[in-house]
């Protein structure tokens, strides 16, 4: 069978802890060899030779934090997994984990094989699942080896969503007993149920309906509390947990408090929406701040300040998306009349790799390693798809973002990818974008347009869950 070769000369090669000028060797779908001169090395003939001169070569991003054509509220997301995966890969991002969601009293069997329909077939880039577990009981607990069997090695709770998603506190600490048996992770969303529909109710009967009273409604103080019962009962279980979506100080700060005073391992991931955009979005007028509306909500100036902090000084690992998209016009407006059927979430999956470039590695917060190690390598060591994932060296997968540092743009819905009639950075300019991204060594994006076909993306079938360097168990 001939083999396909292809050689990208010259570029700046980032990952989590190299910088250099170089070369990157591709034979078929993996990296074979990556030094400052390939070229003077006896090459194959039938080679394509790429310039990569005067660009950064990063290793693919991996958005560990999807929600793909997900019913919610009465809805769906309105991306599929063809639509959303053509705008990551635009972004940079050649791997994504979405979430398959079981209904309840259904199992999980059902809910994997819903979703692996859902992407099969259309999804442009390679995906995997976190399963999110909504009823734990006997039987479906028996299923759970078989789960880890296939690939899903991480499992997603909800501590909030109450009467639909939520499991209980008793239920997750089973849950994490059972993970730590099997060599799974699980992954909580933090937030404080019963204060949140307390609070929703007050302010429904009180008329307070504005999308500004979803915000007051999901304290910051809830999802602090929440985040300190999860860390409290993973380390009852003695087993790491990772904190999705973590928004504000209250939470972070129990955080800390375990990798420092504890010493237990907690893994936990922030959002370009948190970083960047703050609660003033909620008080636009009309009802324009239901673009915003997700949960949890975004927060205060100081909250991003320490956000920005705890990824610098490493107590935040992960950067993803949480791209879960509902239209204004059709979807977001179901809840003119009432901030609580809102459907929660907005865009986001294109834009991660440029917004942190620009507000993150010019603005002097984190390194071009760190960059790298938060938008690529540590999402793939900790969900188990490392070293095929996330970084270049010989053997992974060639998942490379040829990207432009000097390249200007303004976000802008006219413009992004994904099946949405707003983008949540509307008007934000950035400084540097891909132009080229190849994922197993095939071109999916050439000259920023689109070239891969319908179905390319295939499922990532994750290794079991191990503690990154640097972690030990509790």
């Amino acid at each position: 069978m001939k083999r396909n070769f292809k050689l990208l000369c010259g570029g700046r090669v980032i990952t989590a802890t190299e910088d250099f000028i170089g070369d990157v060797l591709i034979e078929d779908s993996q990296v074979v060899a990556l030094g400052k001169d390939l070229k003077s090395l006896e090459l194959p003939a039938n080679m394509e030779q790429v310039n990569a001169q005067g660009l950064y070569v990063f290793p693919g991003g991996v958005d560990c934090h999807t929600h793909l054509d997900l019913p919610f509220m009465g809805t769906s997301s309105s991306d599929d997994f063809e639509t959303g995966t053509i705008a990551a890969l635009s972004g940079g991002t050649t791997s994504i984990i979405d979430f398959a969601i079981q209904e309840q009293k259904r199992s999980f069997a059902e809910a994997l094989n819903q979703w692996h329909e859902k992407a099969r077939g259309k999804a442009t880039i390679d995906y995997a699942f976190h399963l999110a577990v909504t009823d734990f009981n006997e039987k479906t607990e028996q299923e759970l080896p078989g789960v880890i069997d296939s690939g899903v090695t991480s499992i997603k709770c909800f501590m909030a969503y109450k009467g639909a998603l939520m499991v209980d506190d008793g239920q997750l600490f089973r849950l994490m007993q059972k993970a730590k048996a099997l060599g799974a992770l699980v992954t909580l969303h933090a937030e404080h149920a019963e204060l949140i529909e307390t609070l929703v109710a007050q302010f429904l009967k009180d008329k307070k309906t504005a999308p500004l009273y979803h915000e007051l409604a999901h304290t910051a103080i809830g999802e602090g509390e929440a985040t300190h019962r999860a860390i409290a009962l993973s380390r009852a279980a003695g087993h790491p947990t990772y904190i999705v979506h973590l928004t504000c100080n209250e939470a972070l700060h129990h955080v800390k408090d375990s990798l420092t005073r504890h010493q237990h391992p907690v893994f936990s991931e922030t959002c370009p929406q948190y970083l960047l955009l703050d609660r003033s979005y909620y008080e636009r007028s009309g009802f324009e701040g239901a673009k915003w509306v997700m949960s949890p909500p975004l927060r205060t100036k100081d909250d991003q300040k320490a956000l920005w902090a705890a990824l610098r000084d490493g107590f935040i690992q992960t950067i993803a998306t949480d791209h879960c998209p509902f239209n204004f016009s059709g979807q977001k407006d179901m809840g003119k009349e009432s901030f609580a059927k809102i459907p929660n979430g907005a865009p986001g999956i294109e834009n991660r790799m440029n917004l942190m470039f620009t507000y993150g590695v010019l603005e002097n917060r984190i390194s071009l390693n760190r960059f790298v190690e938060i938008l690529c390598t540590n999402p793939a060591r900790i969900f188990g798809m490392y070293p095929k994932k996330g970084t270049i060296a010989p053997g992974s997968d060639a998942d490379i973002v040829l990207f432009d540092p000097a390249a200007e743009n303004i976000i802008s819905v006219k413009t992004s990818k994904h099946r949405c009639d707003y983008s949540a950075f509307e008007g934000f300019k950035t400084i540097g974008e891909p132009v080229h991204v190849l994922s197993r060594g095939e071109w999916v994006l050439k000259d920023k347009k689109v070239v891969v076909p319908r179905g390319y993306g295939q499922f990532i079938k994750r290794k079991r869950f191990k503690p990154p360097g640097g972690f030990a168990e509790a």
